[in-house]
This record gives structure tokens, sequence and C-alpha cells, in this order.
């Protein structure tokens, strides 16, 4: 029922077949642009603390990725020491959380 106070109800409309998500947009820009793997390599220091968790955040002073090595500088002897005999879950739990196998070594400074 249309009245002259209340427009009529317009169906939404459906996405035009030429249409991308945003998504697609910028997975498509990054392989073009050649930074694909520069955006993957500054996702682990941005989510460190996330990755990590807090404790061991608090206490690693540099983390850097370059050409599949992780680079890493910790500031307390016994943690770098444990995370160097857990290199192997570290790295696992990295790719699982990055959904991309991203890193191949830790390396400790």
């Amino acid at each position: 029922m249309d009245s002259p106070f209340y427009p009529k109800r317009l169906k939404p409309s459906a996405r035009k077949e030429s249409s991308h998500s945003l998504k697609e947009v910028i997975e498509s820009m990054l392989k073009v642009y050649q930074i694909q793997g520069k955006y993957e390599e500054t996702f682990v220091s941005a989510h460190w603390e996330e990755i990590m968790g807090k404790p061991i955040a608090a206490r690693t002073q540099k983390v850097y990725v370059h050409q599949q090595k992780l680079f890493l500088q910790i500031n307390s002897a016994p943690l770098k020491k444990e995370l160097m005999m857990a290199k192997q879950k570290m790295i696992e739990l990295i790719n699982k959380h990055a959904k991309s196998d991203l890193i191949k070594d830790v390396v400790f400074l």
C-alpha cells in the first residue's frame, strides 16, 4: 500500500556482475604492485603481542621478518633460551595465525 507520505520500498539492488569485493580488490592490488610479501612480513610485527602474548611481547625489543626469517631481539636471557628450544612450535603458531607459510626460520639477535 503506497501512500503520498511514505515512499515506495525499493528492493535491495543486486551486486553487478562486474563488481568485486573490497578484499578481492586489495589482494589484486598487492599482487599488481608486488608488495604481497612485504605486507605479510609486517603482519607478524603488527600482531606480535596477539600471537605470543603480553609477557613475551613485553620482553621483545625488535621483531621483523625478512625473506621468511623472523628476527627477534629478546631482553631476557632465560626467555630467549626457552624460545630457542621451542623454535619450531613458535614457527607453527605464527604460520597458523597468519594462515600462510610465512616463517621458515627464527633468528635470535
